[in-house]
């Protein structure tokens, strides 16, 4: 069986919604799950006039009536709680996933909704619960296997969950994802497949690169990479479930449907190293410094400064440090006035706003003879300030100027994925000499 998750752009219209089902009818044969995410906007328009129409219908006056309750409630006590906030946002996958149940009947096949609530179990955590994997798989199977076992099709509303007292619960950012992550790895399914109106991870952003190219296939390690330095195709944590189970992630694209995306697996062991896949840019970085002459030689220095992070719960990106200073990077600025106020009991304080993170992500990094050199072979012409090389071997990062940010993508883009083989690197130049002339094949990881 596979699972089949659908973002709410793939069937915020009639004509998508129509193209959606007849994907999901074309897997009939792999015995699809399918989840949904909210729409913005649901209303019976999107089917055509009929039972399916009128049944929808009804459907949403039932869920306006819980939700008139619900801010009736939030009015009369003059406070909106976590939970509260939980069972209002849910409203809408329970909408989006009656609706594409509908159109999947329209298209003939028989499809049920399950409502997630009663098999997605989570904690307590309102907002960000956690999924109990322990207590879904018996209740998943329970309810989907007779289903699948006869021809039936489950429909999902994704993000949504509750506690084991049945208390209405969200998961987040991404939740939709996990959701299906989670459906995909206790069943054991096949391949779990996002729908998206993206064409899976690209060597670079396309808005900052026309010549960008999709990556066939990433590790979850460089997925994770690609994520948190800002290509947002979709959260890697939320399909951690699916990794761990090895079940493998497709990115898909619904408007073009028979592109093969990207997937998202576990290379082979036996797999050597394949070098850059792409280039990543995260904007809006601030730069904390701390300098400190004393702090040669002291130990618990640098705890002292990261708890004070922690305090104030602003992760840090990028860290580098000397023998009396360091520097971090950081994208919340919420407590920035906070930290600085702390911070500068330990040494002196400076703030530098208006930078980005530009990052080479890939494999096998540490093996990857020359890869410094033509990193700064392409940024030449721009002013690093910060390096920082990833303990994990997926990725290098240098911070730049933000106004230099893009020449600086352009840049480590065109030397990586785009030089005409005729016109070797510098670092290639260099092998070709010091092997007597025999050149030494540029390649990149697109045939990943």
């Amino acid at each position: 069986m596979i699972v089949m998750k659908f973002d709410a752009a793939s069937i915020a219209s009639h004509d998508r919604l129509r193209a959606v089902a007849k994907l999901v009818q074309q897997h009939k044969a792999r015995k699809p799950v399918v989840v949904t995410s909210a729409l913005p906007k649901v209303t019976e328009d999107l089917l055509p006039d009929g039972p399916a129409r009128r049944r929808l219908a009804a459907h949403m006056q039932g869920l306006l009536e819980e939700l008139r309750i619900l801010y009736a409630a939030v009015y009369t006590l003059a406070e909106l709680t976590p939970r509260t906030r939980d069972a209002i946002a849910a409203i809408g996958e329970r909408l989006s996933s009656e609706l594409v149940a509908e159109a999947l009947a329209q298209q003939g096949l028989r499809a049920e909704t399950i409502d997630a609530r009663t098999v997605v179990i989570t904690d307590d955590g309102f907002g960000h619960a956690a999924p109990l994997l322990e207590e879904i798989g018996p209740r998943l199977k329970l309810k989907t296997k007779p289903m699948l076992g006869t021809g039936q099709v489950p429909v999902f509303g994704g993000y949504m969950g509750a506690t084991r007292d049945g208390v209405t619960t969200t998961l987040g950012r991404g939740g939709a994802d996990a959701t299906a992550a989670v459906i995909g790895a206790l069943l054991e399914a096949e391949e779990i497949q996002i729908w998206s109106e993206v064409d899976g991870w690209m060597t670079v952003d396309p808005k900052l690169a026309p010549d960008a190219q999709a990556i066939p296939r990433v590790s979850p390690e460089e997925a994770a990479e690609l994520a948190y330095f800002g290509t947002k195709v979709l959260h890697p944590a939320m399909i951690q479930p699916a990794i761990d189970k090895g079940v493998p992630v497709r990115l898909c694209d619904t408007r073009e449907p028979t592109t093969p995306g990207t997937l998202i697996t576990t290379p082979p062991a036996d797999l050597g190293p394949s070098g850059p896949c792409a280039v990543a840019c995260r904007k809006g970085i601030t730069v904390v410094l701390l300098s400190q002459p004393k702090m040669l030689m002291a130990t618990g220095f640098l705890r002292q400064v990261f708890e004070i992070f922690e305090r104030h719960d602003t992760p840090v990106d990028l860290i580098a440090t000397s023998e009396v200073s360091i520097s971090v990077t950081v994208d919340d600025v919420e407590h920035l006035a906070e930290i600085k106020a702390d911070l500068a009991r330990l040494g002196e304080v400076r703030i530098l706003r208006e930078n980005a993170i530009v990052s080479l992500v890939g494999r096998g990094f540490f093996r990857y003879q020359g890869l410094a050199r033509r990193i700064f072979d392409a940024l030449a012409g721009v002013n690093v300030v910060m390096i920082s090389f990833a303990a994990s071997d997926v990725n290098i990062s240098v911070l730049v100027a933000e106004a230099d940010a893009e020449r600086a993508v352009h840049s480590l883009h065109r030397e990586f994925f785009w030089k005409s083989a005729s016109e070797p690197s510098a670092d290639e130049k260099s092998v070709e000499k010091a092997s007597g002339g025999r050149k030494n094949p540029k390649s990149t990881s697109l045939p990943r």
